[in-house]
């Protein structure tokens, strides 16, 4: 019998895969658990359509992102931090504040997970920082902290 998996099946295959099963285990378990559907020609359709639909949409995410970064070439963020004699920081200039900074800069919401530092920034100046806007596209910018008043 084959089957359409809908969910992952753990030593079977992921989503969307179409495997050949025995007949009980495909009727009583993966069917009944509504982890899979019987690999009719309408089913069938119905998957490719979906997959179809999954590739326009990952190409779309692909490209906003490329155009996103295109926008951050020569971008320079800066952040505002109390600081101490020699131009060294109170604390350290932190992932949450350099993406809440590039947010409103831009104008669209950046996680700070995605935002990469090297190292901690903890001085004054412009330091470079690393943000993965797509599992392909990761852009370097600057960010420029300076004294807050």
């Amino acid at each position: 019998m084959k089957v359409i998996l809908l969910a992952d099946v753990r030593a079977l295959g992921k989503k969307g895969e179409i495997k050949d099963v025995a007949d009980g285990y495909g009727r009583n378990f993966l069917i009944g658990k509504k982890l899979a559907l019987e690999a009719t020609p309408q089913n069938l359709k119905h998957l490719e359509a979906e997959q179809r639909k999954q590739a326009a949409r990952a190409a779309a995410e692909l490209a906003e992102a490329r155009e996103l970064a295109a926008k951050m070439n020569d971008l320079i963020v800066e952040v505002y931090e109390k600081a101490g004699e020699g131009g060294k920081l109170f604390g350290a200039v932190t992932n949450k504040e350099v993406a809440e900074a590039l947010s409103a800069r831009l104008g669209v919401t950046i996680d700070k997970r995605k935002v990469e530092m090297k190292e901690q920034i903890k001085t004054l100046g412009v330091a470079e920082v690393s943000v993965r806007l797509h599992p392909e596209v990761h852009q370097k910018f600057r960010v420029s902290v300076k004294e807050k008043q």
